[in-house]
Parts: structure tokens; sequence; C-alpha cells
């Protein structure tokens, strides 16, 4: 990425940049913030691939799966490189298409990713044959050598945990109860719950014991927080939203000025100023008037 945004002039380049980053620490835990941030990234400098993918995978986080598969093949073109296959794949699935997912789960490309591509790859095919009703053939598709291997790789637990839900969505109950349990060995960052599954086919129910803090009147010594900083931590907490917001806008009107979206493209099309924007360049007018 930093070799492409060599290409810009530098105060370009660290300003997509600064966006670029906003996009990858926000993407997981607030993907609408992300969103914005990219499309700010987008209107800056559109013919970098690195940008249409960030753009993409922030669309993609968001559920706008058309706009995502629009940039990853915007990407793909730029690139050549065939390693958002499986995600382009995925859009197709969101988009109500899983046919479409099958289709290129049998391209040529499919061979030129690495195994951690094919894997998801599988995945992908194997989610679309569900989306179809075929359960049986959706168990079949992720039966593989990575499945049986007992290395633990990146895609294992992931893996593995796709083929327990198949397996239970079939009435295969211990099966699946098994291979739940296969996944949360080789789940060591608990990035799956295959705890929580394995836990509701046994039966076990957990009880929430946690402290209604809502109904804490006074002081209470120790780690309790009382109600009045809970008020303030919520007020902070809405201050801090008001600042971001505030900055991504200020930051799209900033950028409206410079959109690069190649016109000679025929899959997409520049950019349309928002009502939001249209607003404020009014209002900015109307300003400018009255101080005259």
């Amino acid at each position: 990425m930093r070799q492409e945004l060599l290409s810009l002039p530098k105060g370009l380049a660290e300003e997509v940049s600064k966006n670029l980053v906003m996009v990858a620490r926000l993407i997981d835990e607030d993907p609408e913030q992300a969103y914005a941030y990219s499309r700010i990234a987008l209107r800056l400098a559109s013919r970098v691939a690195a940008v249409r993918e960030a753009a993409g995978f922030a669309a993609y986080a968001t559920q706008k799966y058309s706009e995502a598969l629009a940039e990853f093949r915007a990407a793909k073109r730029m690139t050549g490189s065939v390693e958002l296959w499986p995600v382009m794949a995925d859009c197709e699935r969101g988009l109500g298409r899983p046919e479409r997912a099958l289709a290129m789960a049998g391209e040529p490309e499919v061979q030129k990713l690495d195994k951690a591509g094919q894997v998801e790859m599988r995945l992908v095919a194997a989610g679309a044959r569900r989306d179809q009703g075929q359960l049986e053939a959706a168990i079949v598709t992720l039966q593989s050598p990575e499945l049986a291997s007992s290395s633990v790789q990146p895609w294992t637990a992931r893996l593995r945990y796709a083929y327990a839900d198949a397996l239970l969505a079939a009435g295969r109950e211990d099966e699946a109860r098994e291979w739940f349990g296969k996944t949360l060995e080789a789940d060591k960052d608990g990035a799956t719950d295959a705890s929580d599954r394995l836990a509701e086919l046994d039966g076990v129910e957990f009880v929430d014991a946690a402290v209604d803090l809502a109904d804490v009147d006074a002081d209470v010594e120790g780690d309790l927080v009382v109600e009045d900083e809970i008020d303030d931590e919520d007020e902070d907490e809405d201050e801090d939203d008001d600042e971001d917001a505030a900055e991504i806008a200020a930051a799209e009107r900033a950028s409206d000025v410079a959109e690069y979206y190649d016109e000679d493209d025929e899959e997409y099309e520049p950019l349309e100023q928002s009502a939001a924007d249209a607003d404020v360049e009014d209002a900015a007018q109307d300003s400018g008037r009255d101080k005259a």
C-alpha cells in the first residue's frame, strides 16, 4: 500500500493514509464510521488499488454488497490479483445470488489462490449450498484434507465451526457436538462461539448475575460505579461521537473537490454530491452574501 500511495502528491498521500488507518482501526468495532472514512479516501484517490480494496471491505462490513463487489472488481482489475475472489463470491451471496457464488467456485481463479484463499472459497461455496437449502451438499463441500488435518492453521477453527454448524442444521447432533469440540481445541483466540454452542447442546444455561448499576443511588466503596458516574461517562461518549461525526463531515466537505473517478470506466460512475453536502454549500454561499 505504501508503494501505491507514493504515486500521489505528498500532502494527498498523507491525507489518504490517515483515512485508511481509521478504516482499519474502526472496521470491526464501528463499521459505519469505517465506511465514512473509506468514502473520504475514495474521493481523494480512487485510482489507488489499496483505496478501492479498503472501500470494498468497509462496504462489505456494512452489508452494502453491491457497492463492495464493485470496489473489489476495480481493485482486481488494477492489480491483476485473484486474492479477493472469495469475498467477491460472498458478495454474490449477500445479493441473493448463491448460484453465481457457486459458479465462481468452479472458475480457474480458484486454482490461483493460496491455501487460505482456497479454504475461504470452500466456506463461501458451502454457504451458497446452504442458501439453496442443500444441507448435505454443504457438508460434503466442507469435507476436505484441511478439515481432516490435525494441524491447526489460521483457518482451522472457522472451517471446523462451519462444518459443525452444517451438521447441526442437518440434524446430526452427535457429530455436531464432536466438531464443535474440535473447533474449541483450535480456537485459541475465541474467534467463534463454539463453547456456547457446546453448552447449548449439553443443556447448560447461563444466568446473568450482573448488578443493575442504574439502581445504585449512593456512593459505594469499592469497584462499583454510581449512577452519577455512569451519566458522566455516557455524556463523554456522546461528546466523542459528536466530535468524530463533525471531523468526518468536515473532511468529506474538504475532499469533495478532489474526485478522481475514471470517466472511461464503464462499470463505475462518478460519485454524486449528497443532499447534505449540497445544503452545506448553499449555507456557505448564503453566509458569504450576508457578509458582503
